[in-house]
């Protein structure tokens, strides 16, 4: 994708502490989409990284990658291992969300060891907005987790992979080493280099903690679809608005939908560029 005439920065790095989903005898990878600002601050600019949607791709972000390129950021868009376009999809990458804030902490390791950090903003969209949340201090509850396991609780089906909860169960039998693995999505996850988050139309909202959604030190705006039976307000959107305490925001229109953030039309590209430059603004106000 190209933002302001300049095509990305593309490259593909390799976490050492968690495997391929794939071969888990090789490291997980994460591949990034960086652009640098035109005229960086001194010392280092401020930072921006960007978490796609379910089964997205940090190439497909430019409407909020673009205007927070042009207030002067730097940002990173990502593609989430097993939850992207790009590679192909794998269960884990839908279902075990609290990988995904990892692979952002992980990103931002690697940039601190090439050059300082400015401040550091997350950004992100529908389980991205989850991502972003979860670096300030949102967990998931494991108990939760364990009963749609279990199938006490439903899950919604995916459109981006039908059959994702029977193919996890196949990889993970309902046994202790899945509670295992489920124990480790309740960790504090939050980095605290990210200063400030913004959600659009987030998702996870029913599975996250009102206990630890209250222990968000960070200003989160939020940017909900008045029409999105994907991530329902109600059950998506408003507990992170109202457990949050530094949480505000508003709704991006009574009749946009959840796809019209990626579907593709002139009207949908106007919320679409209305709510990046509302992304940039909010970071200017928080980032410096």
């Amino acid at each position: 994708m190209t933002i302001s005439g300049r095509q990305p920065l593309i490259r593909v790095l390799y976490d050492d502490s968690r495997g391929d989903l794939r071969d888990p005898a090789r490291p997980r990878p994460v591949r990034i989409y960086q652009w640098e600002p035109d005229r960086p601050p001194a010392p280092a600019a401020p930072l921006v990284v960007v978490s796609h949607g379910t089964g997205g791709s940090g190439s497909s972000m430019e409407w909020l990658v673009g205007p927070l390129h042009e207030a002067g950021f730097r940002v990173v868009a990502l593609d989430h291992h097993g939850n992207n376009f790009v590679d192909g999809y794998e269960p884990e990458g839908f279902l075990h969300v609290w990988e995904r804030p990892r692979d952002v902490s992980f990103v931002l390791d690697v940039l601190a060891r090439e050059q300082p950090l400015g401040p550091v903003g997350a950004a992100g969209f529908s389980l991205g907005g989850y991502t972003a949340a979860a670096l300030a201090g949102a967990r998931v509850d494991p108990q939760i987790l364990w009963a749609v396991m279990a199938g006490t609780v439903p899950l919604p089906e995916i459109p981006e992979f039908p059959g994702a909860l029977e193919a996890l169960r196949k990889k993970y039998p309902l046994d202790e080493s899945l509670r295992h693995v489920l124990d480790g999505a309740g960790a504090d996850l939050s980095d605290p280099r990210v200063r400030a988050v913004f959600q659009v139309a987030p998702g996870v909202g029913g599975l996250v903690t009102r206990e630890s959604l209250a222990t968000v030190r960070v200003p989160v705006g939020i940017r909900w679809c008045g029409a999105d039976t994907v991530n329902p307000y109600e059950v998506d959107t408003r507990p992170y608005l109202d457990h949050i305490p530094g949480a505000s925001g508003c709704s991006a229109g009574p009749d946009v939908r959840h796809e019209d953030f990626f579907l593709p039309g002139p009207a949908k590209s106007a919320v679409r560029v209305r709510v990046g430059r509302e992304a940039a603004a909010f970071f200017e106000q928080h980032l410096g």
